[in-house]
């Protein structure tokens, strides 16, 4: 008895873990996250100033992805984001004259998560259904910007920045090569970045006004779900 269902456990195991023998794929994927939002004042001695945020909201992203299948159910895989969100409706002060005025800026920042992690199947999976669950580390390179008028700004260092996430996802094979793949990813990475205005007076509506400081620091923090819509190549 004990043989019998070694046997159908090795049977089955072979069969849901295949991928057709393929033991690499490649995959380009869309990336929508729910949330995301920047800290601007993150060093202030104020509390509830320092951990006032500016919602910087949803947004789309693409993303690619490499796995390699060293064991029938262990995949790992390195994947690379390219992060782009800004929004309108945060504020600063300047000087306008003698006068301090408060103006509308654009707000955002630029991202390259690169990720590392490792999947494991889940023994239901099927011939054409693939389910899996994983997790793992990465490493987060970024910049904020800000626009208004013809500012300019550069990032002049960051803090480096890492995280953990998690997620589960499934490959439906179209064909033994090729598969539409589904994931639901959360991670919550967040970092500090200095930036500085390239020059002190900016052109805003047609009025040139001048900037109360040169550098300032933000803390960023990408901290929704992501889900993921790609297709993957199996070699």
């Amino acid at each position: 008895m004990k043989l019998l269902l070694f046997i159908l456990f090795a049977v089955t195991l072979n069969m849901y873990c295949q991928y057709d023998g393929n033991k690499f794929s490649i995959s380009v994927n869309g990336v929508y996250t729910t949330s995301s939002k920047i800290y601007l004042h993150p060093d202030s001695p104020d509390e509830t100033i320092r951990n006032n945020s500016f919602e910087t909201g949803s947004f789309y992203n693409p993303a690619v992805e490499i796995r390699y299948r060293p064991f029938e159910n262990v995949i790992l895989g390195l994947n690379i984001d390219y992060i782009s969100k800004e929004a309108a409706g945060s504020y600063i002060t300047v000087y306008s004259g003698i006068r301090t005025v408060s103006i509308e800026v654009k707000d955002g920042f630029k991202v390259i998560p690169v990720e590392l992690s490792v999947y494991y199947l889940m023994p239901f999976s099927t011939e054409s259904f693939k389910m899996y669950f994983g997790g793992g580390a990465g490493y987060y390179f970024g910049s904020q910007i800000r626009k208004f008028g013809d500012a300019d700004i550069s990032t002049t260092s960051r803090k480096f920045a890492y995280g953990i996430q998690a997620l589960v996802g499934t490959d439906f094979m179209l064909f033994n090569n090729i598969s539409i793949r589904g994931e639901m990813k959360f991670r919550d990475p967040q970092f500090k970045v200095t930036s500085r205005y390239n020059k002190t007076s900016i052109k805003y509506n047609s009025t040139v006004v001048t900037l109360p400081y040169n550098s300032f620091d933000s803390k960023i923090n990408i901290d929704g779900l992501s889900f993921i819509l790609g297709l993957a190549y199996h070699f």
